[in-house]
């Protein structure tokens, strides 16, 4: 069995691959080079119906393994490499818990957060399977920008679509920080799930269920909830998760 990769690992691989990107900066990202994806489950359909209406706030929520971020990216970098478009970059705002004492980790911030790009690097190969290093080229290119919820206060996104991923990861005043930051010609998508939270501190509460109530009074917020039926990664995975949802249901978590 091939040994998991170190923190130091994928951060030196991450700054290669972002050297070679670098290098080759004319091979334009373009969106011929993006698949096209269909909806498999009825309450992504509802997404992506909602979407080309130019809805300007989502909250997708629920099960895991409904691609609720793929699909998420998936529309935004179909619209910011469309031509034409007012959006200028997608930004991933990513809730990494361990990061908020990230001193630890060797680097500067982006070495130091490097780390949980992964399944964003995942997503964009899968995205453009005709492009090495599609996500670094996105970053290099300026199409897509990431940071973490520790680095989001005094700045303002506009002409931005801004995915916030793992929200259930995050406290009150970490949503309150990142939904004040949406500026102008901006639209933001949440993604999270109540059951996965990583937040195990005293205190240190998600701010998600909070946020759900608040989202519902507001008039321009779009709400999606993904339930075991749009679960899309694998059957063994809709199979233990239908499970495990029962078994909290019984005898609670």
């Amino acid at each position: 069995m091939p040994r998991r990769k170190t923190n130091l690992q994928v951060i030196e691989n991450l700054n290669s691959d972002i050297q070679k990107v670098k290098s080759k900066s004319t091979l334009k990202m373009r969106i011929e080079d993006l698949i096209t994806i269909d909806a498999l489950t009825e309450t992504q359909g509802h997404f992506f119906a909602e979407y080309k209406k130019d809805c300007r706030a989502m909250l997708l929520h629920g099960c895991a393994g409904t691609g609720k971020t793929y699909i998420a990216l998936y529309r935004a970098l179909e619209e910011v490499l469309q031509r034409g478009n007012p959006y200028k970059k997608v930004v991933v705002i990513r809730s990494a818990v361990p990061s908020r004492e990230i001193g630890h980790l060797p680097g500067d911030e982006t070495e130091k957060t490097a780390v949980y790009m992964q399944p964003y690097i995942d997503m964009c190969t899968a995205l453009f399977p005709q492009k090495q290093q599609a996500f670094q080229r996105l970053i290099e290119q300026k199409y897509v920008e990431w940071m973490i919820t520790s680095f989001v206060r005094g700045i303002t996104l506009d002409n931005s679509i801004i995915i916030v991923d793992e929200c259930q990861n995050m406290n009150d005043m970490e949503i309150n920080s990142i939904i004040t930051r949406v500026g102008h010609n901006s639209k933001i998508i949440f993604c999270g799930d109540f059951r996965q939270t990583d937040l195990y501190k005293k205190g240190d509460l998600s701010g998600l269920q909070k946020f759900m109530v608040i989202a519902e009074n507001m008039p321009s917020f779009r709400t999606f909830e993904f339930s075991e039926d749009d679960i899309v990664r694998s059957d063994l995975v809709k199979e233990y998760l239908i499970s495990r949802i029962r078994y909290e249901e019984q005898y609670g978590t």
